[in-house]
């Protein structure tokens, strides 16, 4: 499908929802400098469909949001490397006003001069070029920013997220692009064959009964596990799975262990 239209975001949180209406469930969110393309828009163009640039994740977001910009910015910001924050929370200026925007959000400021910024926007919080890869001491260090986050559906902020939402900020800060949906992840980077063989910064998968991929985490050192479950939060891990750390019963179930970081 054609795009009709290009946006970026300029608000901190957006949420995307399965279907044109603000009770229909939220799938993903957008960030402050997340950039979509539009596909379409309901008949009364309340409501438009977009495509996340990042990770081709599609949903529908209130019209009222949406901030367009033109193709050929929309291009230029495929081709910079933008910083991403690293605090939990910033204070920026957008357009003279205040704003405060989330562990990473996506800001317009780089080393290149192939594109004037027209925007009036100040930051002076922590950040790091989005493109440059780190090691798995930074994504521990970025994954644990977002313990006690409470558990949200879709959600992928501090103040809310979800357990495939968390892998894939954490990975993403640290520099390395994961898709969104749990099930799309547990398809990329290298399988580890065997428990014994998993390393802190591999990804834990876990399934129900079926075999049906439900849930993810991050393995830490120790054999725990940083994970979204109800809030993030770190837990045990053993080869069947992992356990509440207050009333020592597994919750998930081991699936598959696979590595980004190698």
């Amino acid at each position: 499908m054609e795009p009709i239209d290009y946006g970026v975001s300029r608000l901190a949180v957006v949420p995307v929802r399965i279907d044109p209406r603000d009770t229909a469930e939220q799938i993903t969110q957008l960030l402050f400098g997340d950039h979509y393309q539009v596909l379409a828009l309901t008949p009364d163009k309340k409501w438009a469909q977009v495509q996340v640039y990042s990770d081709q994740c599609e949903g529908w977001m209130d019209i009222k949001q949406h901030h367009a910009i033109s193709k050929e910015y929309f291009e230029q910001i495929n081709q910079t490397d933008f910083k991403i924050t690293t605090d939990v929370a910033s204070p920026v200026l957008y357009k003279k006003s205040p704003l405060t925007i989330v562990m990473g959000s996506i800001v317009p400021i780089s080393n290149s001069e192939l594109f004037k910024i027209e925007e009036q926007f100040a930051f002076n919080g922590e950040s790091k070029g989005l493109g440059q890869k780190r090691d798995v001491d930074f994504l521990r260090l970025i994954a644990k920013k977002y313990l006690s986050a409470p558990y949200q559906w879709g959600g992928k902020s501090p103040f809310g997220i979800d357990a495939s939402g968390l892998v894939q900020m954490a990975f993403k800060i640290a520099g390395y692009s994961l898709q969104r949906d749990v099930r799309q992840q547990s398809l990329q980077g290298k399988k580890i064959k065997a428990y014994e063989e998993a390393r802190p910064g591999d990804i834990a998968f876990f399934a129900d009964k079926g075999e049906n991929i439900k849930h993810t985490g991050i393995i830490l050192d120790g054999q725990k596990l940083i994970h979204a479950y109800g809030q993030v939060r770190i837990d045990p891990l053993t080869e069947e799975g992992t356990l509440s750390s207050e009333t020592k019963v597994y919750t998930h179930y081991l699936h598959s262990i696979r590595r980004i970081i190698l």
